[in-house]
């Protein structure tokens, strides 16, 4: 077998429910993860659960109820969440399993062996909803830099690994592949913190108990950003599945929030660099959601349920919505006037409404049978509208496909959107109702309705990565009998690959208006 594309979200804390920020992350990742299958790939899409640390601990203690009873209650939020989404992971991994602990203790044990985890005292600040350590220089007005909130001073005994021993090595790598941390201004923040210098990072807690114990201290637990970030390895076999392992690592892509960003793009690489480890090709750190310009909190109250929305539109309305509205590099703003708006106008007007006119004239001018295909493309005898859309459906995949090697999902449907409204205008354009008025042009007929159909089943492949459910459907009223999942790309948008004779078969519309609130 040979490697896989391996995609990641970050795993998710169980301290609190999934909100549309957490779904942000893991519908992107699915998304990628069904394009690169869809180019016929095999792929390795791993989330989970991040389940340990004082956070954990706390939430537990509040609902009256052990750790691992919470975290098992809170776990099962997630993975329902997901499956509502159409989320097509390859694996969920919790980092309460036997198979994570084992592999966080042999690599912990490891890196004790080669020197590079020592016994010291600390003293710093403790932001307990963030699990981060903070120097006193970086607090902002006494409080944590990234939430806001309160910190704690600590005082204890700790391990330490020694990460300013890595920081040179962090900084050839970073400056040797300057796409290893993206987008841009993500990467320049990285590089000026190591370069501000790297402290010696704790990683251990005495005075906690829910975690995994030292191999070589067990009154002492691993500190719980240490354990989480060996779950991308721990998810692939490390230790355990050498040669599933030796496929799948390196991962393509870390996705992240970038909050997270320091803990994966300076402590992860120098753990693994440590390890022995070849790094992660990218870690892609995107922004923020607001919602209705405000920042998401507990406190407001206006952090969104997935499922709140997914009572309100479909999922693939929901998947296509923050897919499109947001650059997924840059912070966002959620409303429910965008949502509505981008569901009327391009989901049941360009796209909707596209595939029902298009049937119905199949179906009405010829019986639902799908017309022998016109001359070939390249052909001078080529109708100009014709040729304006086959070039519409040459220019449309490469350019999707350039636009997922760069994470631009929002770009990506751009494209798909543009031969969407080029298919529009060819039906408009072509007027097959004026053709189909004079029987000396049944010929011309065949050729529009044939290309209207084409263009159809293209979009439905293209769309298929963002909205599955919608791109089944579309396929099933194609006529289509093969499965849409063994069709790949580049080759399957190839123009002219839809069978003469085929017979359609008119469903529900694909998305039916909302009504809009005032």
């Amino acid at each position: 077998m040979g490697s896989t594309f391996y995609v990641t979200t970050p795993i998710y804390y169980v301290n609190d429910e999934p909100h549309i920020g957490t779904a942000y992350t893991t519908v992107a990742a699915d998304v990628l993860a069904r394009y690169h299958r869809s180019k016929g790939e095999q792929v390795f899409f791993l989330t989970g659960t991040d389940e340990h640390g004082q956070h954990v601990a706390n939430a537990a203690e509040r609902n009256a109820v052990e750790p691992r009873e919470w975290a098992d209650r809170m776990v099962v939020k997630f993975i329902d969440v997901w499956k509502r989404l159409n989320i097509s992971n390859d694996h969920f991994i919790r980092t309460t399993s036997e198979e994570h602990g084992r592999v966080s203790q042999d690599f912990v044990q490891k890196l004790y062996e080669r020197g590079d985890i020592y016994l010291g005292m600390y003293e710093g600040w403790y932001c307990v909803p963030d699990e981060s350590f903070w120097l006193p220089s970086q607090l902002v007005d006494g409080k944590c830099p990234q939430c806001g909130r309160d910190v704690e001073l600590i005082k204890e005994e700790n391990y330490f690994f020694k990460l300013s021993k890595y920081q040179d090595r962090l900084l050839e790598h970073i400056n040797a592949h300057p796409d290893f941390i993206l987008p841009e201004i993500r990467r320049n923040e990285v590089m000026s913190f190591i370069q501000q210098g790297l402290a010696d990072q704790s990683i251990s807690r005495k005075t906690l108990t829910w975690g995994i114990p030292l191999p070589f201290d067990p009154g002492q637990v691993l500190y719980v950003w240490f354990d989480a970030l060996l779950n991308y390895i721990s998810a692939s076999g490390y230790g355990l599945q050498p040669e599933l392992f030796a496929r799948l690592w390196p991962a393509n892509w870390h996705l992240i929030g970038k909050e997270i960003l320091r803990f994966h793009a300076v402590i992860w690489p120098a753990m693994l660099m440590a390890a022995g480890l070849p790094l992660p090709e990218h870690v892609f750190a995107h922004g923020w959601l607001t919602v209705e310009g405000e920042k998401m909190s507990k406190s407001k109250g206006n952090a969104i349920s997935p499922h709140v929305l997914l009572d309100e539109v479909s999922v693939d309305a929901y998947r296509y919505y923050f897919m499109r509205e947001f650059s997924f590099g840059t912070d966002g703003n959620f409303s429910r006037a965008t949502l509505r708006s981008r569901y009327n106008s391009e989901l049941a007007n360009d796209l909707g409404n596209l595939v029902s006119r298009v049937l119905a004239m199949v179906d009405r001018y010829r019986g639902g049978l799908v017309p022998a295909a016109p001359v070939e493309p390249g052909d001078d005898a080529l109708d100009a509208l014709d040729a304006a859309l086959l070039a519409a459906a040459a220019d449309c995949p490469p350019e999707v496909d350039q636009r997922f090697a760069a994470l631009e999902f929002n770009n990506a449907l751009q494209a798909i959107w543009n031969f969407v409204g080029a298919a529009n205008r060819y039906v408009d354009q072509s007027a097959p109702w004026d053709l189909n008025k004079d029987p000396a042009l049944a010929s011309r007929l065949d050729a529009v309705l044939y290309n209207q159909v084409e263009a159809l089943r293209i979009i439905g492949l293209l769309i298929l990565p963002f909205m599955p459910e919608t791109a089944e459907k579309m396929w099933d009223q194609l006529g289509q009998d093969s499965d849409i999942y063994q069709q790949h790309l580049p080759a399957a948008a190839a123009w002219g690959q839809m069978p003469a004779g085929t017979k359609v078969r008119r469903g529900a519309g694909l998305f039916p208006r909302l009504e809009l609130e005032e």
